[in-house]
């Protein structure tokens, strides 16, 4: 699974109320950690930044330019056009190593034991970077509810690159996307996150992203869930993600609704669910899901142990995640205030 990557440039959220309302892995691959470097706020602990610096702007035919990276520039830069034809984001590791063609018949996406496919929800996205090259959307990213309602939530280990923008309720071959494309500012990762160990219970990470062409913030257009700490290892969950299109021809978000076990010597979630392939790194494991709503409490994210689950042919099977606690509230905290 593109399980693993995080971002560049760099409301109220927490546990209390109720989600809120919104038209609203390395997966699972691996990348090179994030460079950015950010004084923690008082109070904030070892929450640090170290995303990516401010990017280059774009101008507007979409190349490099002096006006900034913007919500509207990231708009025009990645047309319908260019994201059908993105290079992809490099070697899958991981989970990712699991191709469409190591399938089996009951797993795929929709049999008993598997996610299935379906339209997506608001809250819930991909990532994709310009980098050197356009890279195609890599990983999953959701909208946490926060002070300034500009808050995404992915897994530690993504890394877009440069000019990294964020599609809610993705639509592959879409000629407009349904909630926009917003240019990702800044993102806070924490500095002992490792992708084996202790380390890699710390596999979380926040950016936040520009407003539109309107002026609008991120959470106003798509909803957000609260941010929640993990009830126990054992708990409900609904995952939503979307596996990459070389993993998974279809090209489409999934979602599994399953109950977790611990992950043996992790501070970690497990769960059992195929479908789960590259690209779905950052996937939100949410908490009592309202599908009136379409949000609800995440409790987790695809990340963690290799970046989110096994090698393997049938890595897509089984999925982890950090165990949200203290930790994943400090850097929480240091990203509301930038």
């Amino acid at each position: 699974m593109g399980r693993r990557s995080v971002m560049r440039r760099g409301g109220d959220g927490g546990t209390e109320g109720g989600p809120g309302s919104g038209p609203g892995h390395r997966r699972k691959h691996r990348h090179r950690r994030l460079v950015l470097g950010g004084t923690a706020a008082a109070g904030v602990g070892i929450a640090l930044c170290f995303l990516m610096a401010p990017a280059n702007g774009a101008s507007a035919d979409g190349d490099a330019g002096g006006r900034g990276w913007t919500s509207e520039a990231a708009a025009r830069y990645w047309t319908a056009g260019r994201m059908a034809s993105a290079v992809p984001s490099g070697p899958d590791g991981g989970k990712a190593a699991a191709a469409p063609t190591t399938r089996t018949t009951t797993a795929a996406p929709g049999a008993a034991g598997s996610a299935r496919h379906f339209e997506g929800v608001p809250s819930v996205g991909v990532l994709f970077s310009v980098d050197q090259d356009a890279k195609a959307h890599h990983c999953t990213a959701s909208v946490v509810r926060s002070p300034r309602r500009n808050l995404i939530l992915t897994a530690g280990h993504c890394n877009p690159g440069e000019r990294a923008a964020f599609v809610p309720q993705y639509r592959s071959g879409a000629t407009t996307q349904p909630y926009g494309i917003w240019a990702i500012d800044r993102g806070f990762t924490h500095p002992d996150r490792t992708d084996t160990g202790p380390g890699s219970d710390l596999d979380f990470a926040f950016a936040t992203v520009e407003p539109d062409g309107e002026g609008r913030k991120l959470e106003s257009v798509t909803g957000g869930n609260i941010l929640a700490r993990t009830p126990g290892y054992t708990t409900d969950v609904t995952v939503i993600g979307y596996p990459t299109a070389r993993n998974d021809p279809a090209d489409q978000a999934v979602r599994c609704g399953v109950r977790t076990t611990r992950l043996t010597g992790q501070r970690q979630l497990r769960m059992e669910c195929g479908g789960f392939y590259g690209g779905t790194s950052g996937s939100p494991w949410l908490s009592r899901f309202d599908e009136r709503t379409k949000t609800g409490y995440v409790v987790g994210t695809i990340g963690g142990l290799n970046g989110g689950g096994p090698s393997g042919p049938d890595s897509h099977r089984t999925s982890y995640s950090p165990y949200f606690g203290a930790e994943v509230f400090r850097l929480y905290a240091r990203a509301i205030v930038g």
